[in-house]
C-alpha cells in the first residue's frame, strides 16, 4: 500500500514514521511544509508540500497516486487560529479540500486527524456520537474539515484526539511535557490551570491508532486519546514526580486568570471504548508514558 502522510515534520507525523519505519511493508510519501526535519530512509520518501497550494497538491498526487492518506497537517495553535482566522481557514479547511479533490481521482482512503475542541466542553468526556459545538475558531475550522471529509464520497475515517504530547529521540518537538520539564529544571515557577479537564494523548499511542485505522481501512469516527482525565495542573504534578523536580514551583490557577484570545472548552476529554473494541486500541496511562519518555530523554 502507498500512503501519503501530511504533517510529517510534526509530533504525530514523526511518531507515525517511527512506528512504520521498522515495518517496511508499505511505501510512504511523507510531506511537510519546508525541508525534511528528520532522517528519511526507505521506505519513506519526503516531499515538501504546501497543502494550501491546490496545483502543488494535485501535481504530487498525480505523481504518486497513493492508496491512502493520513492528513495530520493543521494549524493547531488555538490562539493563533483565533487571531489569524484567514490563515487558519486556508490551512485547516481549504487545505483539506484540496487533498480531498486530489484523492477523488484515485478513490483513496482518507483519514483526517481532528480534535476534542469541536466540542463546547460543557459535558465531557465525549463519545463519537455527541453533537459538536466549538467555542473557538480552531475547533470550528476542524469541524468544517470533518464535514468536508464526511461529504467527500471517499472511504473515510476521522480520528479525534486531545492534547498530544511525546518525544522522538533526537527530534525534539515542543509540547506540554517538554515545556513543563524545561521550566522546572530552570527553577521557574509555573501557573497551571486546575479547572479544565482533558484526556492527554501520548503521540505514540495516537500514531498506533492511526495506523490501525489505515491498515484496516476502518471507516467512521474514532476517538483516540489517553485513558486518564486530568487537569493541566495534575499533569504537571505527575511530570514533576517522574522527573524528580520541585512540585512546589507549580501553582494551581483558575482559567479566568489567563487572558487568552481564544476560549477553551472547560471539560472535554474523549471516550475511547469504540477504538478499544474495534481497533484494539490500547493507550498507555499518563504516568506510564511519562516514565517511557523520561527513559528516552536520559538515553539521548
Amino acid at each position: 500500500m502507498r500512503i501519503l502522510l501530511t504533517g510529517a515534520n510534526g509530533l504525530l507525523g514523526q511518531h507515525i514514521l517511527a512506528r512504520v519505519a521498522a515495518h517496511p511493508a508499505h511505501e510512504w510519501i511523507a510531506t511537510g511544509k519546508g525541508p525534511c526535519r528528520f532522517s528519511c530512509n526507505e521506505p519513506i520518501v519526503y516531499e515538501s508540500l504546501d497543502i494550501t497550494d491546490q496545483e502543488a497538491v494535485q501535481e504530487l498526487w498525480n505523481r504518486y497516486r497513493p492508496d491512502a492518506i493520513i492528513h495530520a497537517a493543521a494549524m493547531t495553535h488555538v490562539d493563533a487560529c483565533e487571531q489569524q482566522k484567514a490563515a487558519c481557514w486556508q490551512i485547516n479547511v481549504e487545505g483539506t479540500h484540496h487533498l480531498i479533490e486530489a484523492a477523488r481521482a484515485t478513490g483513496s482512503f482518507f483519514l483526517l486527524v481532528s480534535t476534542d475542541f469541536i466540542f463546547n466542553g460543557e459535558a465531557g468526556p465525549y463519545t463519537e456520537e455527541d453533537v459538536p459545538d466549538p467555542v473557538n475558531y480552531y475547533g470550528l475550522s476542524k469541524l468544517c474539515a470533518e464535514q468536508l471529509v464526511r461529504a467527500s464520497g471517499l472511504p473515510w475515517a476521522i480520528a479525534r484526539t486531545v492534547l498530544v504530547y511525546g518525544n522522538i529521540p533526537g527530534r525534539e518537538k515542543s509540547n506540554i511535557v517538554h515545556w513543563i520539564v524545561q521550566q522546572l529544571q530552570q527553577g521557574h515557577s509555573i501557573r497551571m490551570v486546575d479547572d479544565q479537564w482533558r484526556t492527554p494523548t501520548w503521540a505514540a499511542d495516537l500514531a498506533e491508532g492511526c495506523w490501525q485505522i489505515v491498515s484496516q481501512q476502518a471507516c467512521g469516527v474514532f476517538h483516540l486519546a489517553g485513558p486518564d482525565m486530568l487537569t493541566p495542573y495534575a499533569m504537571a504534578q505527575q511530570i514533576a514526580e517522574v522527573w524528580h523536580l520541585p512540585a512546589k514551583l507549580i501553582q494551581p490557577v483558575n482559567s479566568l486568570s489567563f487572558q487568552q484570545p481564544a476560549r477553551r472548552p472547560p471539560r472535554t476529554g474523549l471516550i475511547i471504548q469504540k477504538a478499544i473494541q474495534q481497533l484494539h486500541y490500547q493507550p498507555h496511562a499518563f504516568t506510564e508514558s511519562l516514565h517511557i519518555i523520561h527513559k528516552q530523554l536520559n538515553q539521548t
